[in-house]
């Protein structure tokens, strides 16, 4: 095995990815910078699989300004990795899949998935599959089992308490501080500092730069701290603004290509015609939280367990921990947050088969039921409530009342 495999974790979605190879011509995988795309499509593809990375610049040029003469000098079935810097391609790929191009000839990986996306959907509707690869899930490094997208249900959360590594307050917290990347979990990387430093240098140097040619790194580094400040709570564009010392609007532009590169994503307000006052502002997420344990210079995870951002980093490790087992089976991901002029909220919604799951995240061992005294607004909602949850950290699976699982964190 080469060696900067040694230490590869197995990613749940491996064998998605080997099903829909039998079924689609082309296969595109985005996500963020080093969550391990490339490694896990190397790990599991065929020794016959040409593999062309467009980081080479040569190999960039001839594929943006001769994208036929690219596909014709590299045969299929072939990878082609940061497919995002030659879009030139997409049309001509479209063409090879028209003229018959078996499955499993394309293999497509980029880290920005918007653009990607729309790429996709311009050139490759109903010829491609799109998969979207993060960082590595809890369940990838300290669990076991078959991946299943998480749900609100006894039977489910039960299944999950045998597969899983039980985790305290001090344990979630290290793994919140250690974050989800596989370059540094994976041992490769033992500099916890040097690696993020690094990771964060490559991406405002490759990314950033192509998105906004000019920019001032230490002021784009200084807005993703600001940023990281906030992680887990409603987002304020004026306060991060104001944080920089730039305009609204050029918060605004970089915020988007944060989420254009997947370093950030968003949880909408969940609201319908029947809840009026419902705030329309959205969350704020960061995919990694040892990202934001580093922008934030917290140096010790048992100083970020008692820090003042210890619960909304928690909530961001939960949410981009549930929407990760929706990602790695190639599901589509319904979560919202709840919060109205009354201040009355629900941290996170689960919109699933005709039902909403509403749930509250705490940095608690023992929770209570004035903790769920939000839920009762979706009484109003136009689709019916479910099983609600305290995900928490109390180490055992149990529940409240008939209605409310206590679920601890290391479950997800």
């Amino acid at each position: 095995m080469p060696e900067n495999q040694i230490n590869y974790i197995t990613r749940d979605m491996e064998s998605l990815v080997l099903e829909l190879t039998n079924e689609y011509s082309c296969i595109l995988i985005c996500g963020p910078r080093q969550v391990g795309k490339t490694t896990m499509l190397k790990q599991i593809m065929d020794p016959d699989r040409h593999i062309v990375s467009l980081d080479d610049l040569n190999e960039r040029n001839i594929a943006r300004t001769d994208p036929e003469m690219f596909l014709s000098v590299h045969p299929t079935p072939m990878l082609i990795d940061e497919v995002q810097y030659a879009p030139e391609l997409f049309s001509y790929i479209k063409m090879a899949i028209d003229n018959g191009a078996p499955a499993g000839s394309f293999w497509l990986t980029g880290s920005q998935s918007f653009r990607l996306m729309e790429l996709a959907q311009e050139s490759l509707a109903g010829r491609t599959a799109i998969l979207h690869l993060t960082s590595l899930s809890q369940k990838e490094i300290y669990g076991s089992g078959v991946n299943k997208p998480f749900s609100v249900d006894v039977k489910s959360i039960a299944a999950k308490n045998q597969e899983r590594q039980v985790g305290d307050a001090t344990e979630i917290y290290r793994r919140i501080f250690e974050g989800s990347l596989p370059g540094h979990i994976s041992g490769k990387f033992t500099n916890r500092e040097i690696f993020y430093s690094s990771y964060l240098q490559t991406y405002i140097s490759r990314d950033v730069k192509e998105e906004i040619p000019g920019i001032d790194e230490t002021m784009f580094l200084d807005f993703i701290r600001a940023a990281a400040c906030r992680a887990g709570q409603m987002l304020n564009v004026h306060s991060i603004a104001s944080d920089v010392g730039v305009s609204d609007d050029t918060a605004k532009r970089w915020l988007h290509v944060l989420e254009k590169s997947d370093i950030i994503f968003y949880l909408s307000p969940y609201s319908n015609n029947l809840l009026k006052r419902t705030i329309k502002t959205k969350k704020m997420y960061f995919f990694d939280t040892g990202l934001v344990a580093y922008l934030t210079k917290y140096s010790t995870p048992d100083i970020l367990l008692n820090g003042p951002i210890n619960g909304a980093i928690l909530e961001n490790y939960v949410v981009a921990e549930i929407r990760k087992t929706y990602l790695n089976a190639g599901e589509e991901c319904y979560l919202h947050y709840y919060r109205d002029k009354e201040n009355k909220e629900i941290d996170l919604i689960i919109e699933r088969d005709g039902l909403l799951h509403p749930l509250e995240i705490k940095k608690a061992s023992t929770p209570t039921l004035s903790m769920i005294s939000g839920f009762d607004v979706l009484k109003k909602a136009s689709i019916p409530t479910g099983m609600g949850g305290i995900i928490c950290l109390k180490e055992k699976f149990t529940a409240l009342d008939k209605d409310t699982l206590v679920i601890p964190v290391w479950t997800i």
